[in-house]
């Protein structure tokens, strides 16, 4: 049985308001406040604390090594740095980057049939085809670099 309407309740709802509200204040004043103490530091501050355990004189700092990029220019078609032939991670972006122009709207640059539903496969199509104007740039450490276009890879 449900206690909530007022003839089946010993006390009248307005009351049990009374009481609730009564318990409630003595309730909050018995909760004693506490006082914020600044907190002391003993011991060193932590700008003091060294970062490593090792004497001074054993830790080794290399001088930085300034260089300036530089393009590699081949004499005809060849490829000077990396494999002569697209590999697997570069083949990867460039279908991913072209499968989001497709899917944004971008026009093909093949002619594709029904066969090929998904822009991913429209970009290998067109990868396979050659038809992208696109060039891959190699960098090595030393910052020697190489743009190849995609017309040079086997």
């Amino acid at each position: 049985m449900k206690r909530s309407s007022a003839k089946l309740s010993k006390k009248s709802p307005e009351s049990s308001r009374k009481v609730i509200k009564r318990e409630n204040r003595q309730k909050v004043s018995k909760i004693p406040k506490r006082k914020r103490t600044p907190k002391k530091t003993t011991g060193p501050s932590k700008l003091e604390l060294k970062k490593t355990s090792r004497p001074i004189d054993e830790v080794v700092v290399y001088r930085e090594v300034e260089f300036q990029t530089k393009e590699l220019i081949p004499d005809g078609n060849h490829v000077l740095i990396g494999p002569p032939r697209l590999t697997r991670f570069e083949r990867a972006r460039i279908t991913g980057a072209r499968s989001l122009q497709l899917s944004l709207g971008a026009p093909s640059l093949i002619s594709w049939n029904n066969k090929m539903p998904d822009t991913i496969s429209i970009a290998t199509a067109e990868l396979d085809a050659r038809a992208l104007p696109i060039s891959i740039r190699r960098i090595l450490p030393n910052g020697l670099y190489q743009d190849i276009p995609i017309d040079w890879m086997r």
